[in-house]
């Protein structure tokens, strides 16, 4: 073989060995910070819709556990109604078997008493109106047993299964977070933004009212970290910080943004005031509208509430507090 076709197959295959690792060397590039905070803000979306149906759960075991107790005091009265029925219910099986059932009405029956056959009739349909009553009272009062017990079964199982459910939803949240915040420190150098200060929201509006205590309870809770499942009062989640707020000015609402969609009345752009909530696309977050345009929020994990505009999203619509 000629020196020169021996080159050019030297030449050839060291192409073709570039051509073959050139890819591999692009997918082990280091991501850009760009591509870094686009990975970032997918992350902590989705991250945000599983927190919050984690928390949706909570509020549905709050609800089976208050259910729970109700039906545990309905329970008790209703055994002792049962056991008070079935004991009137063995007397009158006792005193039929001991007069033979039918002698009493026969005694009613006898010609010869003091007492004329009409009357005797009508005493005799009394008696067996209140004997059918008692055995009436005792059948009731078994079916309600048997209901409120066969309800309160259900709603324990579905307890059951909910904390099942709830353990799985925290240790995957757990997983994401890891994930999240070593995205934060290949971008930023730190898992978590650096603990802040509620003074660089400035001065929270002299509002009146209740709206009033829950604008400046969001102004108090600038500066605090973003905790999954937390109400404060060191730290919160979207909900969480709304909830506290609001909880704050002496108004109950859920620990779910989807919740507190429905928990709340709606509004338009136009009628928003200080304290009302706005409401993101998915309902997957929410947040305290503070006027000019602004909210505080806790955004997502690993950074803090703060102040910003209102605009940060696409928004579902707007809530206020009733």
């Amino acid at each position: 073989m000629s020196s020169l076709r021996m080159l050019l197959r030297a030449l050839a295959v060291a192409g073709l060995s570039a051509v073959l690792i050139a890819p591999a060397s692009v997918a082990r590039a280091t991501p850009t910070p760009a591509e870094l905070t686009k990975q970032i803000e997918k992350s902590s979306t989705e991250l945000e819709r599983i927190v919050e149906s984690y928390n949706k759960l909570n509020e549905e075991i709050k609800a089976n556990k208050a259910t729970s107790a109700t039906l545990q005091t309905k329970i008790g009265p209703l055994q002792a109604q049962t056991e008070q029925s079935r004991a009137e219910v063995g007397i009158l099986a006792a005193t039929a078997y001991k007069t033979g059932g039918l002698r009493t009405a026969q005694a009613l029956l006898e010609p010869g008493a003091s007492t004329s056959l009409p009357e005797r009739l009508g005493a005799l349909d009394q008696l067996s109106r209140q004997r059918q009553q008692t055995i009436n009272g005792f059948t009731e009062n078994q079916r309600k047993l048997i209901d409120q017990k066969t309800r309160l079964d259900a709603t324990l199982a579905r307890q059951a299964a909910q904390a099942k459910q709830l353990a799985a939803g925290k240790k995957k949240i757990e997983t994401d977070l890891a994930r999240l915040y070593q995205l934060r420190r290949q971008a930023y150098g730190r898992a978590t933004e650096a603990p802040g200060s509620s003074s660089s929201a400035g001065s929270a509006p002299n509002i009146a009212g209740s709206a009033g205590t829950a604008v400046r309870y969001a102004y108090g809770a600038v500066g605090k970290p973003y905790v999954y499942g937390a109400d404060g009062p060191d730290g919160y989640d979207c909900s969480g910080l709304t909830l506290a707020a609001w909880r704050a000015a002496g108004k109950s609402l859920p620990h779910n943004a989807a919740m507190q969609w429905d928990a709340t009345a709606r509004i338009s752009r136009s009628s928003l005031q200080p304290g009302d909530l706005v409401f993101y696309s998915g309902l997957g977050h929410v947040a305290i509208y503070v006027g000019g345009g602004q909210i505080i929020d806790a955004p997502s994990a690993g950074r803090n509430v703060s102040k910003r505009s209102m605009n940060i999203m696409s928004i579902q619509g707007y809530g206020r507090v009733r």
